[in-house]
């Protein structure tokens, strides 16, 4: 039988205006993004639907807006919100978890605040960047780092030929070099806050740990395909201490994809700002 997947986008697919339709047009959607401003402690919405982008691109604005934005995005469809699985790309997946009835929306938000603080404070800790690196085997990528001085590391496998490395700022730099050499048809440093999914990550990580154990985690309505193990988890420990793992371990969006496809996914919507993802999964299944 068929399934329905629901994917969750991550940071960078942040737009100005985006959920203002829904605040306008919905009363329950205005009510959660009011109690989202009093969550937060400013005004969010004010920059989501009017900027400006510079206020709008800062992460600790950027997580929890794209947050937001697919969580009542999917509450909003209601009772056309049916997956048979779920997945989220980095930030995406505590959006994804949220849908699934995982955890609340309140403490969903709280973790995605408190995420985006400690991934600022990790990146001005230790400056680190990313870089895209495309039209390269997976395991040359990962062959090319492993032989870099410094820290650079396989961080997000978006779709075949796309992957994104993450690191210290040189380590990254030297890899670009080292990629083209190895037959990359591009390696481009990304304009990013930080090395995110690398160990740079590890400050954030040993202070998000003990806010996501002391967050209550239920049973999802359905499966959710995490980024660490790329596969089908419905255990709320398990997804717990993956969800702690996230940020210095690599997304596995290429695999966590083709699980689904492989456990009978044939559909899959979008819920959130922006259309990165389903570019992603038409890459990993041809048609």
């Amino acid at each position: 039988m068929s399934k329905h997947a629901y994917v969750f986008p991550g940071q960078g697919s942040q737009f100005i205006g985006m959920g203002k339709d829904l605040y306008e047009e919905s009363n329950s959607a205005k009510e959660l993004f009011e109690k989202a401003n009093d969550i937060l402690g400013f005004r969010i919405t004010d920059i989501m639907f009017n900027g400006p982008e510079e206020d709008l691109k800062r992460t600790d604005v950027t997580q929890p807006a794209i947050f937001i934005h697919s969580v009542i995005a999917a509450k909003e469809l209601g009772s056309d919100f049916n997956p048979d699985m779920v997945a989220g790309h980095s930030l995406g997946e505590f959006s994804a978890l949220v849908a699934a009835g995982a955890m609340s929306f309140e403490d969903g938000l709280k973790l995605v605040q408190q995420r985006a603080q400690a991934m600022q404070e990790a990146c001005e800790l230790t400056p680190g960047t990313m870089a895209a690196v495309l039209a390269l085997a997976d395991d040359t990528v990962e062959n090319v780092c492993e032989v870099i001085d410094g820290i650079v590391v396989a961080a997000n496998y978006n779709c075949p030929g796309q992957l994104v490395i993450s690191g210290e700022l040189s380590a990254v730099e030297a890899a670009c070099e080292k990629m083209k050499e190895a037959g990359a048809k591009r390696a481009l440093i990304l304009s990013v806050g930080g090395a995110f999914h690398s160990p740079l990550m590890e400050p954030a990580r040993e202070k998000l740990e003990a806010a996501i154990k002391n967050t209550n985690f239920a049973e999802p309505i359905c499966p959710i395909y995490q980024n660490v193990p790329a596969t089908s988890i419905t255990s709320p420990e398990e997804i717990q201490s993956n969800l702690i793992a996230q940020l210095t371990a690599p997304v596995k969006w290429t695999q966590s994809v083709q699980n689904m496809i492989a456990d009978g996914a044939e559909e899959f919507t979008e819920v959130g700002p922006g259309k990165v993802l389903q570019g992603l999964v038409a890459k990993i299944k041809r048609g």
